[in-house]
């Protein structure tokens, strides 16, 4: 026997504490009408976790709790415990799966509706309740508990609540309430499954976003990898280049300059015999002043040849420099810092986020189309319109050192006709005393010799300090793009080889052309797109994962919601078996002969579709049926269906039996059904109460067999009934109104029974 006790305190008419002790096979309470007898069976299920007050003859909550009488003023709280024996029965198995030898669960509700429940003292939820009893196949309705109505109510039943009602006396409930909350699982998985491809969807336009400008990151990383190879080489080349030229040139000017050095000494010696001479006269003073005026206009007019010749080297370098940034400047790519383009973004996640979708769209065009024209190649269109006044400005100067210096060269070309004349003069003079200036005619002409030797020199010097500018800048702009590095090319021990100036020319280009293409790609911030771009990729791939996990879930409570239903189906199918066995040796006994079963019968339903006029709302068009509307769908519902068929008694239809013909088949159905699937005890409220004598004696034999598989505690009129009974408990209600409890032992029911 697995039940023990059960406590009553306030709870309906129950006023006073009052214990009923279960220490028989069949315990049977009595009473007149009106006593609170059948509230002993409501207490059990409302300490089994009922819910509907319509069930337990109620419609609020404080209707449970005692109203007071007479003597007695109302209370504040109800209780019912229940108490179980859990001690490990045939094989070691407890009824209850929790590790107690006796279990005490316990419901207190009070006045403001609140409603507690205890299992051994400790407080729970109504669901653990639920799941501890399920597992033992108890529940607070169902086969174990049958009222007078409830047992008629199979009967009543349609198919479909008939199937339930068996299942749940199949012990199958624990099973639906495990598909049920596969179900519930399933649904919520696909719930998450639906946010997190929400959420990728949602990132899915800044990842692609992050990845071009990775892209163009990974680009720049190997543009810069290849400029500082081609920088470590022309740098080398270069250095060595200038070096050597800047030898050369001053290995080659040392003679000139000697020399010049040596005629000058000279000619300032020839010049102060000149003076000092006794024949000196006019001409010899016209020379003097000549050669002097000769020197100044030299000087003044290679002073400005050098001029121009630095103008032309920095016209020409501006020029290119132009030349690269109008090329940066045409590109389609607009050259924008990322953390402008964050801001944007940022931007338009706000206006996202606006009521107003489309006036949202219309701000969002609006405020790119005003980005890019405002952003698109700013700072190579900047420096291009930089270089182009800087270059106007030495154009002009140019033009006006030209200018001078021609005049200068006209000077020059003046005194040096007047020199020329001068020397003609004095050499068609025979006479010795010319000597001294014809020495310095001599020394003047090889001064111009040497001068124009030097000249050339100078011009190479000249284009020499151009070319060392162009290194320097070109190093600075190096040390901008490849960083430090640059200057590492001194430590360079790679051997070169020998080539012509050309080469590194093009070398040159090239990597003007790779300056170019990472101007194109922008000042992107290499680190911070590249920890965004990991970050969002790891989020993405995070996301990926869940929905993999999500997908592998739903798929794995697919089959076990698939398995859960075959599992329902055969055991089912099994029990309906089982049932029928027991029903036709019942439902004989009863009616001392006939048949009765049960059959798994299909019942189809018409399951309305949306109206003609939904469907066009939502823009869905479809055929309509021959009366006009959306034709409905159909679907097959499984139940289960009762056939009889009475001896002597042409009746085979439910429909078709009387009132205690009815009770009898109720009876003998419930009864095998609890043969089949035997719960730890049966609650039977005055089931018996329209069998006659005859058919008393025959549910007595019934319960008493019962009783071998399950306990009874049986509410009953009924002698025949009460005969069976090992303790007897008797509800009176006196003048005080409230219910009490009377118990007679075995020998003395079976004394009051007769």
């Amino acid at each position: 026997m697995y039940l023990k006790s059960l406590e009553l305190s306030g709870f309906k008419s129950f006023a006073k504490k009052s214990n009923l002790e279960f220490n028989a096979p069949v315990t049977a309470v009595v009473g007149p009408n009106g006593s609170g007898k059948s509230n002993v069976a409501e207490a059990f299920r409302f300490v089994l976790g009922e819910q509907s007050m319509k069930s337990m003859r109620g419609k609020r909550t404080e209707d449970l709790i005692f109203n007071g009488g007479d003597s007695m003023s109302r209370g504040n709280r109800a209780s019912v415990k229940l108490v179980f024996d859990n001690s490990p029965k045939a094989g070691g198995k407890r009824l209850l799966n929790i590790d107690f030898d006796e279990v005490a669960i316990e419901r207190v509700i009070h006045r403001d509706s609140l409603s507690e429940y205890f299992v051994n003292g400790s407080a729970v939820r109504l669901r653990d309740i639920v799941e501890l009893l399920a597992g033992a196949h108890i529940g607070s309705s169902g086969h174990h508990m049958i009222s007078q109505g409830e047992a008629d109510r199979i009967l009543n039943a349609n198919i479909r609540e008939r199937r339930e009602m068996i299942e749940d006396a199949l012990g199958l409930k624990i099973y639906q309430y495990k598909r049920e909350e596969s179900e519930r699982k399933l649904e919520r998985t696909r719930e998450n499954m639906e946010k997190v491809e929400s959420l990728r969807k949602e990132i899915a336009p800044h990842l692609k976003f992050l990845k071009k400008q990775v892209e163009k990151v990974e680009k720049t990383i190997a543009l810069r990898e290849e400029l500082a190879k081609l920088y470590k080489e022309y740098l080398k080349k270069e250095s060595r280049y200038l070096s050597d030229t800047e030898a050369a040139i001053e290995a080659e000017s040392k003679g000139p300059k000697a020399d010049l050095d040596r005629l000058e000494k000279e000619l300032a010696s020839a010049k102060q015999v000149l003076e000092a001479s006794t024949h000196k006269d006019a001409k010899s003073g016209e020379l003097i002043e000549l050669e002097s005026k000769l020197k100044q206009a030299r000087e003044a007019r290679d002073e400005l040849v050098r001029s121009v010749g630095r103008m032309e080297g920095e016209l020409s370098s501006l020029e290119k420099m132009l030349v690269r940034e109008k090329s940066a400047a045409s590109t389609e790519a607009a050259i924008v810092e990322y953390s402008k383009v964050k801001d944007l973004l940022a931007k338009v996640d706000v206006l996202l986020d606006e009521a107003d979708f489309m006036g949202a769209v219309s701000k969002i065009r609006a405020m790119v189309k005003g980005f890019l024209d405002s952003n698109k190649n700013a700072r190579a269109e900047s420096r291009a319109a930089d270089i182009e006044k800087e270059l106007a400005q030495i154009r002009l100067q140019k033009t006006e050192a030209e200018g001078e210096s021609k005049e200068r060269e006209a000077a020059l070309a003046d005194l040096s006709a007047a020199y020329i004349a001068l020397q003609k003069d004095i050499e068609k003079e025979k006479d010795s005393s010319r000597d001294a200036e014809k020495a310095m005619f001599r020394i003047m002409a090889d001064q111009n010799q040497v001068r124009g030797t030097l000249g050339i020199l100078r011009v190479r010097e000249d284009k020499l300090r151009l070319e060392k500018e162009d290194f320097k800048r070109e190093l600075e702009e190096g040390a901008i793009l490849i960083g430090r590095d640059a200057y590492l090319y001194e430590t360079d021990t790679t051997e070169y080889p020998a080539e012509d100036r050309h080469m590194q020319e093009a070398r040159r280009k090239d990597i003007e052309k790779i300056k170019i293409r990472l101007e194109d790609n922008g000042g992107l911030s290499a680190g911070d797109v590249m920890k965004e771009f990991k970050d969002t990729s790891e989020r993405d791939e995070f996301l990926a994962r869940e929905i993999l996990d999500l997908e592998k879930s739903a798929e794995s409570l697919d089959t076990l919601i698939k398995d859960l239903e075959d599992k329902l189906d055969t055991l089912f199918s099994e029990g309906i078996e089982k049932i029928n066995k027991q029903f036709k040796i019942f439902f004989s006994l009863m009616f001392g002969g006939g048949e009765a079963s049960l059959s798994v019968v299909e019942e189809k339903k018409r399951k309305r579709g949306p109206s003609a006029e939904e469907l066009a709302e939502m823009g869905i068009e479809t055929g309509l049926g021959e009366d006009g509307n959306v034709p409905e769908e159909e679907e097959t519902e499984l139940g289960v269906g009762i056939e009889v068929n009475l001896p002597r008694k042409k009746v085979k239809s439910l429909e078709m039996l009387s009132g205690g013909e009815r009770a009898l088949t109720s009876i003998a159905l419930l009864f095998a059904i609890s043969q089949v699937n035997p719960p730890p005890f049966i609650i039977l409220d005055e089931t018996d109460a329209a069998l006659d004598e005859a058919n008393s004696k025959k549910y007595g034999d019934m319960v008493e067999n019962l009783s071998k598989h399950s306990q009874l505690i049986v509410i009953t009129h009924n002698r025949e009934t009460m005969s069976r009974a090992g303790v007897l408990y008797g509800v009176t209600m006196g003048k005080e109104g409230f219910s009490k409890l009377l118990s007679i032992a075995f020998n003395e029911a079976l004394v009051v029974a007769k």
